[in-house]
């Protein structure tokens, strides 16, 4: 009983694993298929007022953590659609299929798989920002929270 009771468990641990393996794969692809921004390129693309739309594909609760900063003046060019809903929603909210598009979310994964959608939709200049969101603040860029702008620093 003993015996199968621990090949069960390895199976069990073999198949998560490989399940593990398999979702960093169709990331890594889809990184290359789309490529990366740094959040250095995307901070200076929105400080020189270029016209890109910053696509936050995390789920509700998670954009409750915070976003990167906009204010009323580009406040367009920032939309949320998680990834879940992104092939029945993106057309009615980002219309033109040229539009410079960094998509992102919590650490990198979905932004990129989703930026990787909008490329097999038609979407022409789509990239994913490296690192996601963490990324940002670990670059020490501020965070729109509901308390306003804040830049997250780690406890030592």
């Amino acid at each position: 009983m003993k015996k199968w009771l621990l090949v069960i468990a390895l199976l069990s641990a073999n198949v998560v694993m490989a399940d593990v393996l398999n979702k960093m794969v169709l990331i890594n692809e889809a990184k290359k298929d789309v490529g990366e921004m740094t959040p250095k390129q995307l901070k200076t693309l929105l400080d020189e007022g270029e016209d890109v739309i910053v696509l936050d594909v995390r789920e509700s609760e998670q954009r409750a953590e915070g976003s990167i900063p906009f204010d009323e003046f580009n406040k367009e060019n920032f939309v949320a659609i998680t990834r879940g809903n992104l092939e029945w929603k993106v057309a009615k909210k980002i219309k033109d299929p040229d539009a410079r598009i960094v998509t992102y979310c919590r650490r990198g994964g979905r932004g990129a798989l989703a930026a990787e959608v909008l490329k097999k939709m038609g979407y022409t200049n789509v990239t994913t920002l490296k690192g996601g969101l963490k990324g940002w603040v670990k670059a020490g860029y501020p965070v729109k929270t509901g308390l306003g702008e804040v830049i997250l620093t780690k406890e030592k």
